[in-house]
């Protein structure tokens, strides 16, 4: 699959059509470092070019997470030929190639194996400012924390995998928010100089928030009414369509979390479902956070001040929901 569609990028200095290699050859900007990444999953939508897109901004949404910028992305596919026509490869394959060039990075190929399920991703590479980009490690104590996409993902995969009533629409649902990129805060990080951040995913809000917490030494307070969650989301919980994911996210992160008395008890679940292509996570200073908000909404994002990071107390837990 290497070189599919490459060569009109000014980037590309061999490797597109024709010229038979087995891989391709980029420029890549002066003064700026690499950051890659690897992500591939298996379908959590029914329509193949829906999931192609999930999966894609699923991957890129890692860049973004570090103030980067995608520079090229390479095509993870399993795909079961025995099982399914070949116009649903196709399809995966437009999906991640439309949201790879929306992030304005060069499709670049990448390896497809045949096996038993069909999985896809990307691996993807980007350039970010050396001297100037996020991590788990940059919190700190006072920065207020956003969040860009609403909470619920995985209630509502495991739903439409059951193919329960209104799933269709579930599954519109997920596509607009799985497949939306975080390309508009990746900006507010690298515009910011922000230092702490991460995106949303298999961990869930909870358990990204306490790696975010133990790798900057801070005490993350999350404030659960003001977390969005996606219309439905409850109610789906409430019926046993939190996925098995979820629920060991939850059984290990909350011996590592303090819980206010009194909450409520299918909330706090969701505070630690898996997500898929969640958004990203923003340790923003106060003094940044109105500028921050401003720069999300602008561009069609939420921007939703979850939490606060404090001060690690000596005997306290990561991560404290109240």
């Amino acid at each position: 699959m290497s070189g599919v569609n490459v060569r009109e990028d000014d980037r590309v200095l061999a490797g597109g059509p024709g010229d038979n290699e087995d891989s391709v050859v980029l420029s890549f900007p002066a003064g700026k470092a690499l950051v890659q990444t690897v992500d591939f999953f298996t379908p959590i939508v029914n329509d193949p070019y829906k999931f192609g897109r999930i999966a894609a901004a699923n991957s890129l949404s890692d860049i973004y997470a570090m103030g980067g910028e995608p520079w090229s992305a390479m095509n993870i596919v399993c795909f079961p030929m025995k099982k399914l026509p070949a116009d649903v490869l196709t399809e995966v394959l437009r999906g991640g190639k439309d949201a790879v060039e929306e992030a304005g990075a060069v499709p670049s190929g990448g390896h497809s194996v045949e096996d038993d399920e069909l999985k896809y991703g990307l691996a993807v590479s980007g350039t970010v400012d050396p001297d100037g980009f996020a991590s788990n490690r940059g919190v700190k104590p006072g920065d207020e924390l956003l969040l860009t996409k609403p909470i619920g993902t995985g209630v509502l995969a495991t739903a439409v995998k059951g193919e329960m009533f209104g799933s269709e629409k579930m599954e519109d649902v997920l596509f607009d928010i799985c497949g939306r990129l975080n390309r508009a805060g990746g900006n507010v990080i690298k515009e910011l100089g922000l230092t702490g951040a991460t995106d949303i995913t298999g961990f869930g809000l909870g358990g990204h928030l306490i790696e975010l917490a133990e790798a900057s030494g801070v005490t993350m307070e999350l404030h659960m009414s003001s977390v969005p969650l996606i219309p439905g989301a409850i109610d789906l919980a409430r019926m046993g369509m939190l996925p098995a994911g979820s629920i060991c996210n939850r059984n290990h992160y909350l011996s590592k979390t303090a819980v206010t008395q009194g909450l409520d008890a299918i909330n706090i679940d969701l505070m630690f479902d898996a997500q898929t292509s969640g958004g990203l996570l923003l340790a923003v200073p106060p003094e940044k956070l109105d500028e921050a908000k401003g720069m999300l909404e602008a561009a069609g994002d939420l921007a939703a001040h979850v939490g606060t990071a404090r001060a690690k107390e000596a005997s306290g837990t990561p991560l404290n929901i109240v």
